[in-house]
């Protein structure tokens, strides 16, 4: 039975798995890199990797007996498709004010 998927914003609500996201924004690191980076168990860094993954924040590459784990855009697409969503709603909001003020200049 596989784990349900949690969406971009439970993904990134645990900090430890931000912190893996800000380390591998720097360079591309084994999870063996990445587990020394975190007082926790290789298991527990692992389960982590493994949501980051499944949300398509992270590609895991096999290099001889290694995996790399590199950032990858599809995780972050869905929070900057949120982020813009209400970019424009409060650019809305502003040009009304603006407009109101405006208005209320030109009236005096």
């Amino acid at each position: 039975m596989t784990a349900p998927r949690l969406d971009a914003f439970q993904v990134i609500a645990d900090p430890s798995r931000r912190q893996m996201l800000m380390l591998l924004s720097k360079e591309s690191l084994t999870i063996n890199g990445l587990a020394e980076n975190f007082d926790m168990s290789r298991p527990a860094v692992s389960k982590h990797i493994k949501v980051l993954y499944g949300a398509g924040f992270i590609s895991i590459t096999g290099i001889g007996r290694e995996r790399h784990c590199v950032l990858k855009q599809e995780g972050f697409n869905k929070l900057q498709d949120f982020i813009n969503y209400f970019d424009k709603f409060w650019a809305g909001k502003l040009q009304k004010l603006e407009t109101l003020l405006n208005t209320k200049a030109k009236s005096k």
